[in-house]
């Protein structure tokens, strides 16, 4: 996974994408980031990203099912 930061006025806003497919690069979760205490991502964010994952590998892979078709 790639994430991707960004400033603006003074607000950190991210983005993660996954460039595990070769075919394609999909948009895990863009965010703004509000936590004044440290860099890590929250995890409520982190699970948005998680799912985001699961769902783009089953599309991914039902896309490419429908390729070999």
């Amino acid at each position: 996974m790639l994430e991707v930061v960004e400033q603006l006025d003074g607000n950190a806003y991210r983005t993660v994408y996954t460039v595990r497919f070769v075919e394609a690069v999909y948009v895990l979760h863009a965010f703004q980031k509000k936590s004044r205490r440290g860099i890590k991502t929250p995890e409520t964010d982190m699970a948005i990203v998680r799912a985001g994952l699961a769902r783009a590998r089953e599309a991914h892979f039902a896309i490419m099912a429908g390729r070999e078709e």
